[in-house]
């Protein structure tokens, strides 16, 4: 008498066996982890902004020449320059939803120079046009801005 199980029959006993095992972990599991205190969510608080360093005499004096409000640039784009309130100097660049606080810098052209040192980029405004750029890459972002002064 063959008392021996063939190939099939002992693998789908073996595969029976494994599936049970498998939902007898799987039920006990939600019970276990309804059981466990829920982790409390993590609060990062606010990083506040760095505190802007006062600017010189000579970047206080360039900072006269900046050209405020919107121009309108090539491609029926626009850039708009505020100046930061209580920060004497300081302005806010805004192109396509997004902000910068720029300060001026010194040019040897006469040029105003406008520059968010820590995201590389830079508003240039000459006698009859402006442009903003991304000095990290040596790229124009937008250029052919003209603020209603600067039209002749």
């Amino acid at each position: 008498m063959n008392t021996s199980r063939s190939f099939p029959a002992l693998a789908l006993s073996a595969a029976l066996s494994m599936a049970l095992i498998g939902a007898a972990v799987l039920t006990s599991l939600p019970a276990a982890a309804a059981d466990a205190p829920a982790a409390a969510p993590v609060k990062k608080k606010a990083a506040k902004a760095p505190a802007l360093p006062d600017l010189s005499p000579e970047q206080l004096a360039n900072a006269e020449r900046v050209l405020t409000g919107a121009s309108a640039c090539e491609f029926d784009q626009s850039v708009s320059v505020d100046a930061v309130k209580d920060k004497a100097g300081y302005f806010k660049v805004g192109y396509k939803g997004k902000s910068w606080v720029m300060a001026p810098e010194p040019t040897t052209t006469g040029a105003v120079r406008l520059e968010d040192k820590k995201n590389g980029l830079v508003w240039l405004q000459i006698a009859n046009k402006s442009m903003l750029m991304n000095a990290k890459i040596g790229r124009r972002m937008v250029d052919n801005c003209v603020h209603p002064t600067q039209k002749t």
